[in-house]
């Protein structure tokens, strides 16, 4: 029983004089003797010590943590650009099926969509993207059953027409963890999920931030957003618009100066067509050159394209 009582005093001085000098090197090492007997057989265990800051959690309910509206952050004002990083390289998919897209984010029927629709069946289940906390889980106009995940890196997804919410709000969710079935309800035509990202109250073009492939990856670990990625009006819900990434905040101001390009209007060139070709909207056309939508076009016409 001495023996042993020597043994247990020995190990918890070895632990607190390894953790004294090895402060610095952020790790506690503890020599072990393999028996009793042979103290000379003496084995090492290394511990390593985490940090204050490394533990300590991000407090993503600080600000603008309202779990009865959608958008918390209506009334505020956005600076661009938008610098958003990931820890991560991958996200979980939000259905367990190969996603595809019926419906991209930018303008559809003469309104702006500002999301993408991902195909599915009812009762599918749907599971949250990325780690985070439950910010809203309730009906919403037009999204029906809904669920808004806040993330530690300040983004929200929003997972939108589900038959069946399966979390609360305040709940912490980690990465590919279950949150509703997916459906049909509120302003939907067919089941399908309905997927945001936002930023602050600003919507951001999914498919900027993450590749929708099997790969299951963010397009970069730091990406800066321009104004252009959180305006449907840019954008076209028919086709996937040309992604050009931006991830230093120099390449994102230098590419607000806007390139013009002089279209010579050709025989059978309608809005519709010139916008597809030159990865432009017809909004944008009228509004750069002051028309309107049904105007009529003429051979050798000449039109400002910001591109």
């Amino acid at each position: 029983m001495r023996t042993l009582t020597l043994c247990l005093t020995f190990l918890m001085f070895c632990c607190f004089a390894s953790a004294q000098n090895d402060s610095l090197s952020q790790k506690i090492t503890i020599k072990l003797p393999s028996t009793l007997e042979k103290a000379a057989l003496v084995n090492e265990i290394e511990i390593p010590i985490q940090s204050h800051s490394e533990t300590q959690s991000v407090d993503i309910k600080g600000e603008f943590w309202d779990t009865t509206v959608y958008n918390p952050y209506k009334n505020t004002i956005t600076e661009f650009p938008l610098n958003i990083k990931f820890e991560d390289s991958t996200y979980a998919s939000p259905i367990s099926r190969k996603k595809i897209i019926t419906s991209r984010y930018g303008w559809r029927r003469g309104r702006p969509h500002k999301g993408i629709d991902i195909d599915l069946i009812t009762g599918d289940s749907v599971v949250s993207m990325l780690d985070g906390v439950v910010r809203f889980a309730r009906y919403s106009r037009g999204h029906g059953r809904t669920v808004v995940v806040r993330h530690y890196n300040g983004l929200e997804t929003t997972y939108a027409h589900l038959s069946k919410i399966g979390v609360k709000v305040n709940d912490t969710v980690a990465k590919g963890q279950y949150i509703g079935k997916g459906g049909n309800t509120g302003n939907s035509r067919g089941s399908h999920l309905h997927l945001v990202t936002t930023y602050k109250g600003e919507d951001i073009h999914p498919e900027y931030l993450f590749n929708f492939d099997e790969t299951n990856t963010m397009r970069s670990k730091d990406i800066w957003v321009t104004r252009k990625w959180t305006r449907p009006s840019y954008h076209s819900s028919r086709r996937l618009s040309k992604l050009a990434l931006y991830e230093t905040k120099e390449e994102a101001l230098a590419s607000l100066e806007k390139q013009r390009k002089v279209y010579v209007v050709r025989k059978g060139d309608t809005l519709s067509r010139i916008s597809q070709r030159n990865n432009t909207t017809i909004t944008a056309i009228c509004r750069t050159n002051k028309i309107k939508r049904n105007s009529t076009l003429r051979i050798g016409q000449k039109l400002i394209l910001e591109l």
